[in-house]
């Protein structure tokens, strides 16, 4: 059985459990060692369990907590070279065994799980997001997506589950607070996906048999869970396709631990 469990989606930070109940891993580690060995505590896991910490990309929210873990705990750090040059003056000294240099687009294995990364447009260094094969189940980590193309539906369409990015409600982000270039930034096509492109993206896969939906990277100032929620539902529901019936679809917490998917 495949387990998946956000422990923190958001600005603030972010990371993304996932196991096959043989291996266990991390995506992301973008909040203290501390919280996250308390999230996992949280989930009946432990930080002795995990074979590795998997980065997406290397702005702080998603990398954090990742060099205090290494040391601590003796896992290693997997991420491509462009990532790898961005972040590592942050993480602090790292043995050298528990650096792991990845290609984008090519396979590789930790214990029993194939792992995938492909590349998301954002605006960092070399950002992916990443397909995990566990038996005959895909599930699929993807946020920080400033737009969706058809080279990206590619790498999430035939997804058992899917965590995909609902950062923002459009309107909130026009009229809020942020300064008018942080705006341009994250409506821009390597900033963050809105609510409504997640919804489209969502239908999409959902008629192409994707069941499980945890929507994520949700933004403090400029979205609600309901709203991101009500969002995606109600692109559901227009193409007759209907939550709790016939696709489970969920909200990953931004400050807090998600539901467990077990898949």
């Amino acid at each position: 059985m495949v387990k998946v469990c956000s422990l923190f989606s958001g600005s603030s930070g972010n990371c993304i459990f996932i196991s096959s109940g043989n291996t266990s891993i991390l995506v992301d580690a973008g909040v203290s060692g501390r919280r996250i060995e308390e999230a996992l505590t949280q989930i009946g896991e432990s930080i002795k369990s995990i074979s590795a910490i998997l980065i997406t990309h290397e702005h702080n929210d998603h990398i954090s907590g990742a060099g205090i873990l290494s040391r601590r705990h003796k896992i290693p750090i997997y991420a491509n070279s462009g990532t790898w040059a961005a972040m590592r003056p942050f993480l602090g000294k790292l043995h050298p065994d528990h650096i792991r240099v990845t290609e984008v687009c090519s396979r590789f294995t930790i214990g029993d799980i194939d792992i995938r990364p492909f590349p998301i447009p954002h605006d960092a260094a070399c950002p992916v997001g990443y397909n995990f094969f566990i038996e005959d189940k895909k599930i699929t980590i993807a946020t920080d997506i400033g737009h969706v193309n058809d080279e990206l539906i590619g790498w999430l369409e035939k997804s058992h589950m899917i965590l995909l990015e609902s950062n923002h409600d459009i309107e909130m982000l026009k009229t809020g607070r942020y300064p008018w270039p942080l705006k341009k930034r994250i409506m821009g096509d390597f900033g963050h996906l809105c609510n409504e492109h997640t919804g489209k993206v969502v239908a999409h896969l959902a008629q192409n048999g994707t069941k499980f939906f945890l929507l994520g990277h949700l933004s403090k100032e400029n979205n609600y869970p309901e709203l991101a929620y009500q969002t995606v539902c109600n692109a559901l529901v227009e193409r007759q396709i209907y939550p709790d019936k016939d696709v489970f679809l969920d909200v990953a917490y931004r400050d807090r631990v998600s539901r467990m998917i077990c898949i």
